[in-house]
């Protein structure tokens, strides 16, 4: 569900930037009040988790759609919705600036629709007042499915609005709401499953970490997350090391949206202006453009197109520099954090 450039004005784009950076100073500030430092690591090597698992797209079976991951009600889950909604930031915008994943104009709107909606709306107002310590391993997936479902509708009502005030004639409201609600509802059904899985992993390793983002305090210091820490970090690095490899080749869910409401497959893109600005600076910073080492231009007899499984050399090398780049990251942002915070005490 990551938004190309191409489907919003420049209003709506700068609009949601500062939605985005408002939100993402709020939660900058409340980390900086009560932030726990055992969970700098962790906070880190769940953005690489998430950022290598995002690469995988999933089929919907009898539709030629695919979606992936969010991540967020995992983060927030794990992390509480403050410290998640800046991880969430930290992975897309490298998959923006490094991998060209989703546009810098939409950075803003793709942080508030992946992020905002998990962290502060399914999160705090499904998923913690209906689980807790006691909660069995069904209960939790349940309502993890339903917290899934419901910040990923969410998300996709919200790109269908910010697509129909940006003006975008190709996509009418009421055909593109047709499209978008029903394919993400699949999706976010495969999103709440693993979301539960990684919350029972967690759960039966460290129950201590649930319950401390659950009432928003601190770890105590008996409480090691070494073995969770190991265990995320080699799912990190086999999930886009090589996993990445059988994403499927289908259109993901905002891009087959897109297709059968306006007929076509990606929308008319601006080539002048801060759009086309924006684009040269993508061009720049991407060093491995849609995960993977440049290649020529798909020619139109076929050749170069995208085989399944994808098992290239680039793919490997994003999946596990991008996980890579998204631990240094959020981990020097809970450095930063943790140093201002001291300042202000001291």
């Amino acid at each position: 569900m990551h938004m190309a450039d191409a489907l919003l004005s420049p209003a709506v784009g700068a609009t949601f930037w500062a939605g985005t950076i408002g939100a993402i100073t709020y939660c900058s500030n409340k980390l900086n009040r009560n932030m726990d430092d055992k969970l700098i690591p962790l906070m880190g090597v769940l953005g690489a988790f998430i950022f290598a698992a995002q690469m995988i797209n999933f089929t919907i079976p009898g539709t030629g759609s695919s979606g992936h991951l969010g991540g967020g009600m995992i983060l927030a889950a794990i992390l509480g919705p403050y410290a998640s909604f800046l991880v969430m930031a930290s992975v897309l915008t490298v998959q923006a600036f490094f991998f060209a994943d989703g546009g810098l104009l939409a950075l803003g709107c793709n942080i508030w629709n992946l992020g905002i909606y998990p962290c502060f709306v399914a999160y705090p107002l499904i998923y913690k007042p209906l689980v807790n310590s006691e909660s069995s391993p069904k209960k939790i997936t349940f309502v993890a499915v339903i917290s899934g479902i419901v910040g990923l509708q969410l998300g996709a009502f919200s790109v269908v609005v910010e697509t129909v005030l940006s003006g975008r004639s190709e996509l009418h409201l009421s055909t593109f709401l047709l499209m978008m609600q029903p394919i993400h509802l699949g999706i976010g059904l495969i999103e709440g499953l693993v979301t539960a899985g990684v919350i029972n992993f967690i759960r039966s390793s460290r129950p201590e970490i649930l319950q401390g983002a659950s009432a928003a305090r601190p770890l105590s210091g008996s409480v090691k997350i070494r073995k969770v820490f190991a265990g995320l970090l080699i799912a990190a690095v086999l999930t886009g090391g090589a996993l990445s490899w059988i994403s499927s080749a289908n259109p993901d869910g905002l891009e087959w949206s897109i297709e059968k409401a306006s007929g076509r497959s990606e929308l008319p893109k601006q080539e002048r202006g801060i759009m086309q600005a924006l684009k040269s600076i993508q061009d720049k910073t991407a060093f491995l453009p849609n995960y993977g080492f440049r290649k020529p231009e798909v020619t139109e007899d076929g050749k170069g197109q995208p085989s399944w499984p994808a098992i290239e050399t680039g793919r490997s090398v994003s999946g596990i520099v991008g996980a890579a780049i998204v631990l240094a990251a959020v981990l020097l942002i809970g450095i930063i954090v943790k140093v201002l915070r001291k300042k202000a005490a001291g």
